[in-house]
């Protein structure tokens, strides 16, 4: 399976910013890689980011969208606004949005229904908390998560799953790699009771402080098929050492 490694701006980067992406797509065509390489910047970005990625390895994608098409929602974004500035696929469920946005599953159910509906991609995301894993309940949040996040009739193709310990999240901690290959195995299990044979064309990323200096092992383990990658995207020079330290697929 193709690897996708795809990086989360966040609430970074101005036009000025855009100079990474053009940086990274020179990159990535003096060494091209067989990863598939997305960059998700901020909304007020994507349409020029789209055209800074135009002729390289780089795809563009949102970071989040609103489950209904259009409407009396200020603020929001929809998908079919996301396609229709460029990009090709979306991040949605970031924990970010569950803690401070007061996401629910049910709510990324729907954010992901109206992804397929625009022909986006989805990358819904899925993870514990500390006190969670401490208690033993990691493998039972995450699953739960998942099966209320993604609804049983998703299309699976093109669609990616984020296993992201909340824990780690910007703050330099990482799960070892046994407890980060235990929980891709239960998310892999979890996605075959659900999608049963289709289930084999989902990707499980990881994301949680991926840095270049950890990425290698990481993306080497059993079950992992990407990474969902914050800081370190930012700039090329990190974020081409971590697609440098991807397995070739």
């Amino acid at each position: 399976m193709r690897m996708l490694l795809a990086g989360n701006w966040k609430m970074n980067g101005v036009r000025a910013s855009l100079a990474e992406i053009r940086a990274l797509g020179r990159a990535l065509a003096d060494e091209p890689t067989t990863a598939h390489v997305l960059v998700c910047p901020p909304a007020t970005l994507i349409a020029e980011a789209v055209k800074a990625a135009e002729g390289t390895a780089v795809s563009i994608g949102g970071q989040d969208c609103h489950g209904q098409a259009s409407g009396p929602f200020t603020g929001d974004i929809s998908a079919e606004m996301l396609r229709d500035a460029g990009a090709t696929s979306v991040i949605l469920g970031h924990s970010e949005r569950r803690q401070f946005h007061g996401e629910t599953s049910a709510i990324v159910a729907a954010k992901t229904k109206a992804a397929r509906r625009a022909a986006l991609h989805p990358i819904v995301c899925v993870g514990e908390t500390e006190g969670e894993r401490a208690s033993g309940r990691a493998i039972d949040v995450v699953t739960r998560q998942l099966e209320n996040s993604v609804d049983a009739d998703t299309e699976c193709e093109g669609l990616a799953i984020a296993y992201e310990p909340v824990w780690a999240i910007g703050t330099g901690k990482t799960p070892s790699l046994d407890d980060i290959a235990q929980m891709h195995e239960a998310v892999k299990a979890a996605l075959q009771k659900r999608f049963r044979g289709a289930a084999g064309t989902v990707k499980v990323l990881y994301g949680g402080s991926v840095k270049p200096d950890n990425a290698a092992p990481i993306l080497a383990l059993p079950n992992v098929d990407g990474a969902l990658i914050g800081g370190a995207s930012l700039k090329a020079a990190d974020f081409l050492a971590i697609i440098r330290a991807a397995p070739k697929r």
